[in-house]
């Protein structure tokens, strides 16, 4: 991966200038917050202009990014698609923050929101959050409370079915709908 991550990096840096990576704050495995390392997709100014595209439902909570994000670069749109982006997080699996496969880690806000909504959210965190999942390679991409109710349910299924034949079996499902997007 260190050539598309060294090629991945330039495109950021000639574009938008350092930093090349942004370091969310994730909710881990018994709700620890670890820094996630993602290739930085977003205009330097994004968490400023945040408030003007952060949306939020009736009751007040935010509802989560949309894809067609104004802050979103010419070369993020690019890294996302492919899922470029997300190889920096090799370096969470390595420092033992992230597995290979696992519920995806959330922003420790969402989470917040989401326990209080949805009963049993909190049960995704008994495992490591994944670089993949159940829920990615099995529900289309979902914004709404519903959606993460949804893929909840794919979450609980797979802790519940944890085993390597089903890891690989989620790793290589990753793998096509990547390459087929």
């Amino acid at each position: 991966a260190l050539p598309l991550m060294a090629v991945s990096a330039l495109m950021v840096f000639l574009e938008d200038g350092s930093p090349v990576l942004y370091r969310p704050k994730r909710v881990g495995e018994n709700g620890r917050l670890f820094e996630m390392l993602k290739f930085r997709t977003m205009l330097k100014n994004a968490e400023q202009l945040q408030s003007q595209v952060e949306k939020r439902d009736a009751d007040g909570n935010i509802i989560h990014k949309s894809k067609d994000d104004p802050r979103v670069t010419k070369a993020g749109r690019f890294l996302r698609r492919y899922s470029l982006d997300e190889l920096p997080q090799f370096w969470n699996v390595l420092k033992g923050d992230m597995s290979f496969v696992g519920p995806r880690p959330e922003r420790p806000e969402f989470v917040a929101d989401l326990t209080r909504q949805i009963p049993f959210y909190g049960q995704r965190h008994v495992v490591r959050p994944g670089l993949t999942g159940w829920a990615q390679v099995r529900h289309r991409y979902g914004s709404s409370v519903d959606d993460a109710q949804e893929k909840l349910q794919y979450d609980l299924f797979y802790i519940k079915h944890l085993s390597i034949p089903f890891d690989t079996y989620i790793i290589l499902e990753t793998i096509k709908t990547v390459l087929v997007r």
